[in-house]
């Protein structure tokens, strides 16, 4: 009886090492590009997992909030930002931000990035469509989701492309992401949480 016990629980302390070894190592993976989670981003206005302030959303005065980042590869040569909604009541995500050609020096975006479709600063970032009605459609739009619809999860990923990107303005996320297929050297993610009561 002795010999069975020793060996059940050297059976399950190995399943649990290798579930464990299993966990880190699909946790340094994105599910989108299948890359390295090397980047690390951060905001000064929420921190990772933690709920996204009203000044930030549309239940506020709707302004894009600061980011910071650090990580990138060495052969880094432009930076790709989206933020999206996947509890969005819809079979696609809602989308709030897509920003791309972002220079490879830039380390974060200040907080309230005019709604323009190209920007002077960071010099030669464009913005492309949200989800939002053509008239609001460029450029950041903070959270409101359906009131009592729960807690959303809004993903802030950023990539690391190994070549610039031959865009225009306006773009939305599925022809970003088509474009740097194949580009995205490694990536990184900020999630925020936002909820409205009924």
């Amino acid at each position: 009886m002795r010999v069975t016990s020793s060996r059940i629980v050297l059976s399950r302390t190995a399943a649990t090492l290798g579930l464990a070894m299993l966990v880190i190592a699909t946790g340094c993976r994105s599910a989108e590009g299948g890359k390295k989670m090397t980047i690390q981003i951060s905001s000064s206005a929420f921190a990772q997992g933690k709920p996204i302030p009203k000044k930030y959303t549309g239940e506020g005065i709707d302004v894009s909030p600061a980011l910071a980042w650090s990580g990138l590869p060495e052969k880094t040569k432009e930076l790709v930002l989206i933020c999206d909604d996947p509890d969005a009541p819809r079979p696609e995500p809602w989308v709030h931000w897509v920003i791309y050609k972002i220079p490879a020096t830039v380390t974060g975006l200040p907080e309230g990035v005019p709604r323009k479709p190209q920007l002077k600063d960071p010099p030669g970032t464009l913005q492309g469509l949200n989800s939002w009605p053509a008239a609001e459609a460029i450029g950041y739009r903070g959270p409101m989701p359906p009131p009592g619809h729960g807690v959303h999860h809004y993903y802030f990923r950023l990539y690391a492309l190994d070549a610039p990107i031959e865009a225009e303005p306006g773009l939305d996320k599925k022809a970003v992401l088509a474009k740097i297929r194949g580009h995205i050297l490694a990536e990184g993610v900020l999630m925020g949480t936002y909820e409205r009561k009924r």
